[in-house]
């Protein structure tokens, strides 16, 4: 019997939602630690991914807040020592946010609980079943079909 495309999109679905929540519920705890607000933990993140120091505004636009909204989560996070505030040398008006490292740390250690809850995963598979989803993960992405299309480059 061959697998249809809709019943492999079902299954995969399945496995990648259970893995994916899995993965988030053991990274979220030293959040949770924290009492971050969702908006705060995304602003955390955001400047976890940004090599430079964030405006108020930056942020605001990049998670689509309000400049309000966006300084109210800069506020809490300052309070925790997550983030540092500080004014633009090019103008004064704008103050820049960055990591402390106390929120890098919390940035990497939110990675890491996610990354060893899928590595949790893969030692608990029975060896026949590892072998066999290493020999089909390698095969898809040897394929080349999960390159990203020309308009969702800019996205990763």
């Amino acid at each position: 019997m061959t697998t249809t495309p809709d019943e492999l999109y079902g299954a995969l679905e399945d496995f990648v939602m259970r893995l994916m929540n899995l993965a988030e519920s053991d990274g979220m705890d030293a959040l949770v630690d924290l009492d971050l607000s969702f908006s705060q933990a995304r602003t955390l993140f955001l400047l976890a991914k940004t090599a430079e120091p964030m405006s108020i505004h930056a942020i605001a636009t990049q998670l689509g807040l309000s400049d309000a909204a966006a300084g109210r989560n800069v506020e809490q996070l300052l309070k925790l020592d997550v983030v540092e505030r500080r004014e633009s040398p090019e103008d004064r008006r704008v103050k820049l946010v960055s990591l402390t490292p106390v929120g890098e740390k919390l940035a990497v250690s939110h990675v890491d609980a996610k990354r060893d809850s899928i590595k949790a995963f893969t030692a608990a598979l029975p060896p026949e079943q590892r072998d066999d989803l290493h020999r089909v993960l390698s095969d898809v992405l040897a394929s080349g079909t999960l390159r990203p299309r020309k308009n969702q480059e800019h996205c990763l």
